[in-house]
């Protein structure tokens, strides 16, 4: 059963700070070195404090998505999952996932426009949470094979809070249900 959290997640109940967590962080980069950008922000994850374990996907290709939809015009996408076991807070977390993306030249021109690297905290654990600085789960991942491919591969039995299987969210997306 998910974990609802009541009020934003900077004011949520202090948890163990010794009982680790499973969050899931997507990956992607369009501009510049995808392929060295990835694997950066990879070995950054694992450096970060209080952090055990990362897991990570193959990359996969996949379409440059707008404000306007795919666009095929732009530059293509370099994909990837990685399971972080962590006891950072969710809102540390995401801090230091903007860091990575800042020291590896991300700039912040436009909602969802080109990028050499962009790090989102899709799930922490059973957490769900709607506050506007964090929305847990991230409420687009279940809409987006780019993430739900390589997700499986790294967990072949994750699920999305609130949503479901992940296997089965892959299956309608790609069937058009």
């Amino acid at each position: 059963m998910s974990r609802r959290l009541a009020e934003p997640i900077r004011d949520a109940p202090r948890r163990d700070a010794a009982e680790p967590v499973d969050a899931v962080v997507a990956l992607g980069a369009n501009l510049g070195d995808r392929d060295g950008a990835l694997a950066g922000a990879v070995d950054a994850l694992a450096a970060m404090p209080l952090t055990d374990r990362v897991v990570c996907s193959d990359p996969i290709e996949s379409v440059a998505l707008t404000l306007d939809g795919p666009d095929e015009t732009k530059p293509g996408y370099l994909n990837a999952v990685a399971l972080v076991r962590t006891r950072l807070a969710p809102a540390m977390l995401l801090a230091m996932l903007h860091e990575i993306e800042d020291r590896h030249g991300r700039v912040r021109r436009e909602r969802w426009g080109d990028r050499t690297l962009d790090l989102d905290l899709i799930a922490y654990g059973d957490v769900v949470s709607d506050d506007p600085a964090l929305t847990l789960p991230h409420p687009r991942a279940h809409e987006r094979d780019f993430v739900l491919a390589p997700w499986l591969q790294v967990d072949p039995d994750a699920e999305i809070p609130g949503r479901g299987p992940v296997r089965a969210l892959l299956e309608r997306l790609r069937e058009g249900t």
